[in-house]
């Protein structure tokens, strides 16, 4: 049987996602037997690869960087999966949203006028990458197959899902245990 191609992905978000799928423990000798991580925060693979299986994205949707690689993500993935309650709702991450309704005002805020020494917006390239207006869950800019809430999700949730598409079925997100958010 052929190994599913599986990539996890972290935006807009803390990692605790990526935590407690590392929390699944002595199973991710199991997974590892069933699928091959070809892209992931937790492997060094520096470009997302085309003919993924299966996504799981982390985080929100908040700058230009996470817009271009989300659309990338559904171009090349069969399946993508929202991980977690910020790429499900957009969560904490978008907090920001109800500070102010434009971008440059939320960096004017944290860059220009809370800094004690040196109060200016990093202007190198590649330090802050354009921010939107708006973060944004994930399923607000692409189609997502399969919502995993929690925050995070804890690691029976994840196994579960993973589990199932293994098997070659898709997760039943049905019942408290699979979709209680927080």
């Amino acid at each position: 049987m052929e190994k599913l191609k599986l990539a996890t992905v972290w935006l807009g978000g803390c990692s605790g996602c990526h935590m407690s799928f590392l929390d699944l423990d002595e199973w991710l000798f199991d997974l590892a037997a069933a699928v091959e991580v070809v892209f992931s925060p937790i492997a060094d693979v520096k470009q997302f690869p085309e003919q993924v299986d299966v996504t799981l994205i982390e985080g929100a949707v908040a700058n230009e960087e996470h817009l271009e690689l989300v659309r990338m993500i559904r171009a090349r993935s069969r399946m993508v999966i929202s991980f977690g309650d910020c790429a499900v709702t957009g969560n904490v991450t978008a907090m920001r949203n109800v500070l102010s309704s434009s971008a440059e005002a939320v960096l004017n805020r944290a860059y220009r006028e809370l800094p004690t020494f040196n109060p200016r917006i990093p202007d190198e390239a590649g330090i802050v990458p354009p921010l939107l207006e708006r973060v944004l869950p994930v399923h607000a800019v692409i189609p997502v197959d399969v919502f995993l809430p929690g925050c995070p999700p804890p690691a029976p949730r994840i196994r579960a899902a993973l589990q199932a598409l293994i098997e070659g079925k898709t997760p039943e997100m049905i019942g408290r245990e699979m979709l209680k958010f927080g």
